[in-house]
């Protein structure tokens, strides 16, 4: 029978799969003899068979009684007893960290008879009744589906009528009139009174947590973070201990290192008389984690010796979750902390530095998504700037955009094109769609572990909380700053810098970001560049792990680049080669006319006559693009698209010319010719038509004259003392035959070049794989191929039958929605599907050249997920945009590093 519910006693780390992150780590803490309040684990497959079935395994309910038993045990107590009870708390705990998205019930086992047992044995009445009607409004807004507004605006209304403004100063009566008026909230929107049983409110609690795991908040992160639907959520029944029971007691979130800006040393928040929804929640202002040092001095050194333990047994920085009940310190949550992209590289290179974990560990730390981040512009210090307030620095960034107050406008002002602050009193997990989609996100309230900083950071999304001089009023739409008189509206201008806390009136202008100017420029100029000591250390450490990734991968690094301006750039971001440069570019403007004519052209000599006028406008672009990558390969794709992209659309055409026949102008004899000619040429699905090979098959001296102007363009580079490497790519290739023609093409052409010239060519010929047939015949195709490369994006496309132009703007959020897809085919490989035929099509060619070279050259070149993935299946490189190609080298090290011995420390 399978077994439901494990022991804190029973577990560790290494066993999150079963028992969730949260559930792995207090097992983990316990071995290591760290004070845990005793408690259990259901485990995730429990979650599983619920969502699947609609109710619990059978076998559950006594496994929890048991477990349950041993609890009381352990703890003196018993769940419901009135004189001693005992209160649990019930969390949620899945295998990856999902903060704030899923449900917790705390105090768990209060009723109307257990109240005045707690309040006798704590001595304290008013830390019970705290409890108890914070048990009634965790309960009714989490397991009773209740609005929490009704809650909160009971609250808020409790303490306006007694002129206070936080809850730690209403006193017993007050907490006994809000018992009654939660109760009877709970009734009056549910018909039956708030549950007496502790057990009905335990497996309630269960059973809520269970079905959090596919709230819409979960969904949207879940897919944000691509963590697959299907795991489910452990869940976490533990002993409650208080933090709420007076001056001697609270509660705190701390890191080992600032998850902000990765600054070593210990960095927290910590609320006196408190429970730990209270920190998350952001609704008080927090106080540091040095101040419960004068507070509690016993408790602080005790808990920055268990911060020290379990950073050494992890190797990381550990986010902490504690609470002082009464001068007793207890530690209720660790894991491996979410931290920004800027101090994930600081973090990973001081751990390398103090010998505690090794440089290929470090590139495990880090990632593509996070050197995107640090990548982006940054304010300007000597822009002039109006500054509104200061709050506390959450999560990096320069961020600027029109005021939002709701997820509603946030999704409606950047559906019409516009960036967008989102501005709250405070976050809650119901936030998320507007943060999703924010540029930056600014509270009133919070401190920097509060359920916006920690979302923000694990987001990479720009940050700004607890700017107390701001008053939120979301429901009139106004952002006040106290002691002044600037009111702002939903629509004006704001930017927030998360690294200093700012908040500016109106648009600030940005500059290049330090980790930029060093990929480009180099470490010095970085350096330079750099306006302060901790910049200069993330510098550094960029610099540390991505020479690393540099000299760990396999996979070389090329860019997709269309012109000398970009191939540049590429090769400043250290592209070790071009992998696409796409044609067609070159034939639009002007030079469009060219190929109108060559179209519409009524003979040999009046299409070679437009030939012969584009061929040295051609060749001037291969010119200066091989002068930029000297020395490196240049893959030049011969010119792709529908002929009808070089065509005026039918439509427009006909109208036109209907319109001027209609007002009585003459319809010129050219203007009928090229009407006939857009007729004859359309097609209904041009994507699957007259393109690529066909087309330079059906025009054969369009792609003799595109392969002349590459021969003769490495002839100009070689003259000019250049060492030119120019290869020519033939696509959407399907059969052995469309290869052979061209190629033939290409060596005669080729070969005249170098008579003509003088000069010694070498110039290989090979095939895109965009098409199913071609993967699945690469054996066939190795015949005539020197190379292959991979186009993604079609071989999606034709794999899938989909038209991505149509598609990811009609059904694909529905896919979403329904599960079908984790995450868009075109943003990340369908290692399943699209995947296979990569891999089918690298074993068929090299069972016939063993030394092919294969890369990839659609937009997957420069996705993390996917570069891991053509590195398991043995490309040779790949191929992104310019500014992607730095984290195409991080990632390309860091696949290798996990599939190869690590180096030593």
């Amino acid at each position: 029978m399978t077994k439901y519910v494990y022991a804190f006693t029973e577990g560790d780390k290494d066993m999150k799969d079963l028992l969730g992150g949260k559930g792995a780590n207090l097992a983990e803490m316990m071995k290591l003899g760290i004070p845990v309040p005793p408690g259990f684990t259901i485990s995730t497959e429990a979650c599983q068979t619920y969502l699947q079935h609609g109710y619990s395994p059978d076998s559950l309910q006594v496994e929890v009684t048991t477990a349950l038993r041993q609890m009381e045990l352990d703890m003196g107590k018993k769940l419901g007893e009135a004189e001693n009870p005992l209160l649990v708390s019930v969390r949620s705990g899945a295998k990856f960290s999902m903060p704030g998205m899923m449900e917790t019930v705390l105090n768990i086992g209060l009723n109307d008879e257990s109240i005045h047992g707690l309040a006798e044995r704590s001595g304290n009445p008013r830390f019970a009744w705290d409890s108890y009607r914070r048990l009634i409004q965790m309960f009714g807004k989490t397991v009773l589906d209740i609005d929490g507004d009704y809650f909160s605006d009971a609250l808020d209304a409790a303490k306006e009528s007694r002129g206070i403004t936080h809850d730690t100063e209403l006193d017993v009566e007050a907490l006994k009139e809000l018992v009654d008026e939660f109760k009877a909230i709970v009734e009056r929107e549910t018909g039956n009174p708030f549950p007496q049983d502790p057990r009905e409110q335990l497996d309630g609690a269960v059973e809520a947590v269970f079905r959090s795991w596919n709230t819409d908040r979960a969904l949207i992160y879940r897919r944000r973070e691509r963590i697959p639907h299907d795991l489910g959520t452990a869940v976490n029944v533990q002993a409650m201990v208080f933090g709420n029971m007076g001056d001697k007691s609270g509660t705190g979130v701390c890191f080992t290192r600032d998850p902000s800006s990765g600054h070593s040393g210990i960095y927290g928040d910590y609320l006196v008389n408190a429970q730990g929804e209270d920190v998350v929640a952001g609704i008080r202002n927090t106080l540091a984690l040095e101040d419960l040092e004068q507070l509690d001095k016993k408790s602080y050194d005790e808990l920055l010796d268990t911060m020290r333990t379990l950073e050494t047994h992890y190797r990381d920085m550990c986010d902490i979750e504690f609470t002082v009940e009464e001068g007793k310190l207890w530690l209720l949550q660790t894991r491996v902390g979410k931290r920004t992209a800027s101090a994930a590289f600081k973090i990973a290179a001081q751990l390398v530095e103090e010998r505690l974990i090794t440089r290929d560990e470090a590139l495990t730390r880090v990632n593509g998504e996070q050197l995107t981040q640090l990548l982006f512009p940054q304010f300007d210090d000597e822009a002039d700037k109006t500054v509104l307030t200061k709050g506390m620095a959450a999560s990096p960034g320069a961020a600027v955009g029109e005021i939002v107050f709701s997820n509603a406008q946030a999704i409606e002002r950047t559906n019409a094109g516009a960036d967008v602050i989102l501005v709250r009193r405070e976050t809650n997990p119901d936030d998320l769609e507007g943060m999703v989609v924010a540029s930056g996100i600014l509270t009133a309230r919070g401190g920097k572990t509060s359920h916006a900083a920690v979302v923000a950071r694990g987001m990479g999304r720009c940050c700004v909380v607890g700017a107390e001089a701001l008053q939120v009023n979301a429901a009139e739409g106004t952002l006040t700053v106290r002691g002044s008189d600037r009111v702002l509206k939903a629509g004006d201008v704001i930017a927030i810098d998360g690294t200093s806390g700012e908040v500016f009136l109106g648009d600030v202008p940005v500059v290049p970001s330090p980790v930029t100017i060093y990929i480009e420029q180099g470490l010095d100029a970085g350096l330079a560049a750099a306006q302060d000591e901790a910049t200069k250390e993330l510098v550094t450490s960029v610099h540390l792990l991505l020479t690393h990734a540099d000299k760990r991968a396999r996979l070389a690094v090329r860019a997709n680049a269309d012109a000398p301006e970009d191939a540049a750039r590429a090769r400043a971001f250290g592209a070790t080669g071009i992998g696409l440069c796409r044609t067609e570019h070159m034939f639009l403007g002007d030079r469009r006319q060219l190929i109108e004519k060559v179209i519409l052209a009524d003979s040999g000599d009046e299409q070679e006559e437009a030939f012969d006028a584009l061929g040295p406008l051609q060749r001037g672009d291969f010119v200066g693009i091989f002068e930029a990558m000297d020395g490196l390969p240049t893959t030049v794709r011969l010119i792709d698209p529908p002929l009808h992209e070089f065509l005026p659309d039918l439509t427009e055409l006909s109208v036109k010319l209907a319109v001027k026949e209609a007002q009585g102008e003459e319809v010129t004899a050219e203007e009928k010719k090229l009407l006939e000619t857009v007729r004859e040429n359309h097609e209904q699905n041009p994507m699957l038509g007259l393109r690529g090979v066909r087309l330079g098959l059906k025009l054969r001296g369009l792609f003799g004259l595109q392969i002349r102007a590459i021969a003769e363009a490495a002839a100009d580079r070689i003259e000019a003392g250049g060492d030119p490497k120019p290869e020519i790519m033939v696509p959407l290739v399907g059969s052995v035959r469309e290869l052979q023609i061209i190629r033939e093409d290409a060596v005669e052409i080729i070969a005249k070049v170098e008579e003509d010239r003088g000069v010694k060519l070498d110039i290989p010929v090979g095939a895109m794989i965009e098409l199913p047939r071609a993967a699945i015949t690469a054996d066939s195709l190795t015949e005539e191929a020197d190379f292959f490369s991979f186009g993604t994006n079609d071989l999606t496309q034709t794999a899938w039958g989909f038209s991505r132009d149509d598609v990811e703007a009609t059904f694909f959020n529905e896919y979403f929605d329904l599960g079908v897809f984790g995450v868009s085919p075109f943003e990340s490989i369908d290692t399943r599907g699209v995947g296979k035929l990569v891999s089918i099509g690298m074993k068929n060619a090299r069972s016939v050249k063993p030394e092919i070279q294969c890369g990839v050259c659609g937009e997957h070149g420069g996705d993390p997920q996917s570069i891991h993935f053509f590195h398991s299946v043995g490309l040779d490189y790949v191929s992104c945009s310019p500014f992607r190609v730095p984290v195409a080298r991080l990632e390309a090290g860091r696949a290798a590093v996990s599939n190869e011995a690590p180096d030593e420390v």
